[in-house]
């Protein structure tokens, strides 16, 4: 007798359709787990045995084998233990395949019989909405996370003994129903009220916002720049419910956030001393790393040329690309990448060239070699360099608001250069940042004279071919903010002022 239940399981960014196949015959009473699996779905044969003791079913006697098919994909993770369970159930005529019907069946067991959270359940609501599968069984705890995924039917289960009552028709389990999720700024916020000074900057990170550009922050130490990184992330306007599925689905499967959605704009800052595979991606399991975590908002590197060169130079291909390709033996994965870089640097290594106030202690070769870690390759993928001078001891504690008036100007401002960019690529998720060089013909263009001053002005700071679009792209975000229809030669020149790091 065989006894096939439905489940599903990640691989990378996507999901696959595995069915848990079971097969009980005569012999020494023995549970076999098959199919490419890891430590984690072998230890299942304990937890699933215990569960349905403890839920008082009977567990068959005999030799019992359980497939998770297609075999040669290799698996991982705690959620096949409900299905493995049914399987069971199943071949010891405890529940027949009407029963089961065509469901799909998500969640580790506790020796209890009640049902954890494991960290896949939007993968493999998504795989089922993907194979015309209506009904998804999940743990209570994932049904918010599964209801992101339309169209489908997600029955929220506490324990494998309600489950079992419920297949039989002797109670019933009511679908989960959507919850209203409010969006709130937290207390701790930085809002660009709570930056004195800093105009120049500000307008920077404005637009920045509005198109989805790269910029690098340089400055003495103390002169505000992680208050402009983490205000530029407060600029963004809320997540879209595409992008929510997106989102709470890349920190599900980093095995942050399990059993919440994720509602704000993520900002990932991760430390210099971390590892390129946390940061890249990859590891053992191949899970996404910060640049995947930071997708649809701000990967923030504080001391940019503090980290190994290794990583920087890694970061080349997602900023071009806005996804990474993770290679190991068992497989080829891909998870997007699409975020805002915001790195921070010191003119040197002090941090005090160029600062009015405090003299500079290093030699001009210190200086050079440390700027010399910041490779040109990677500068040419910033779209925007601004430097940031130190705020007067005198300004720090004069004019500084305690509302959201300036805030809620730079996020209008926004708001309008987001509905031009709408308007003219007939998309919600393209901006001037992200669109392709050859691409800009076709959307912007340019006045003769225009035009003559770009040409004109690329040659003399002998910019590169990159260089020179991301000129046009800024430029026209630069005019989407001033409300302007056209881009003009005052554009231009704003955004070539964004191209050089100079001393503070």
């Amino acid at each position: 007798m065989i006894g096939r239940v439905l489940s599903a399981t990640p691989v990378g960014f996507q999901g696959q359709i595995i069915d848990v196949e079971g097969d009980l015959s005569a012999g020494l009473p023995n549970l076999q787990i098959i199919g490419l699996g890891n430590k984690a779905i072998d230890e299942a044969k304990d937890r699933v045995r215990s569960a349905i003791k403890n839920s008082l079913l009977d567990f068959p006697k005999g030799k019992i084998v359980i497939n998770l098919a297609p075999a040669e994909l290799p698996k991982d993770g705690t959620h096949f233990d409900l299905p493995i369970a049914l399987s069971i159930l199943l071949l010891g005529g405890s529940l027949t395949a009407d029963n089961i019907g065509s469901g799909l069946f998500v969640g580790e067991l506790a020796l209890d019989g009640s049902i954890r959270p494991v960290k896949s359940v939007i993968t493999a609501a998504e795989a089922a909405k993907a194979h015309n599968v209506t009904t998804v069984y999940v743990p209570e705890a994932n049904a918010p996370q599964a209801l992101l995924i339309d169209d489908l039917s997600i029955i929220p289960v506490k324990d494998l003994k309600q489950l079992y009552l419920h297949l039989k028709g002797e109670s019933h389990i009511s679908p989960a129903t959507p919850l209203d999720r409010p969006v709130a700024l937290k207390r701790n916020d930085v809002l660009m009220d709570h930056i004195n000074g800093q105009e120049q900057a500000k307008r920077a990170i404005a637009i920045a916002v509005a198109g989805r550009h790269n910029i690098l922050l340089s400055g003495s130490p103390g002169s505000g720049k992680t208050m402009l990184a983490r205000a530029l992330n407060n600029l963004l306007p809320p997540l879209q419910d595409s992008e929510i599925i997106e989102v709470t689905k890349l920190h599900n499967l980093g095995g942050e956030s399990i059993d919440e959605i994720i509602t704000r704009r993520p900002f990932r800052s991760p430390h210099h001393t971390a590892s390129q595979a946390s940061i890249i991606g990859g590891g053992t399991k191949a899970k996404p790393g910060e640049i995947s975590l930071a997708h649809r908002g701000t990967l923030f590197l504080d001391e940019l040329l503090e980290y190994p060169r290794s990583i920087l130079e890694s970061l080349r291909q997602p900023l071009e690309d806005r996804t990474i390709s993770v290679s190991r033996t068992q497989g080829k994965y891909q998870y997007p990448a699409d975020f805002i870089l915001v790195g921070t640097m010191n003119p040197c290594p002090c941090g005090y060239y160029g600062d009015n106030e405090k003299a500079c202690s290093c030699t001009s070769m210190q200086i050079l070699n440390y700027q010399k870690r910041l490779s040109g390759p990677l500068l040419d993928r910033i779209d925007l360099t601004i430097s940031v001078s130190r705020v007067a001891h005198e300004d720090l504690l004069g004019n500084k608001s305690l509302s959201d008036k300036q805030h809620k100007a730079y996020r209008s401002m926004i708001e309008s250069a987001i509905t031009y960019q709408q308007n003219r690529y007939s998309s919600s998720n393209i901006y001037n940042g992200s669109i392709a060089s050859q691409d800009i013909d076709k959307h912007i263009s340019l006045k003769p004279e225009v035009k003559a001053f770009l040409v004109s002005s690329a040659k003399k700071l002998d910019l590169s071919a990159r260089s020179y679009f991301k000129i046009i792209k800024v430029a026209r975000t630069i005019a989407d903010i001033d409300g302007d229809q056209d881009i003009e030669t005052k554009h231009i020149a704003e955004a070539l002022s964004y191209r050089q790091i100079s001393a503070a």
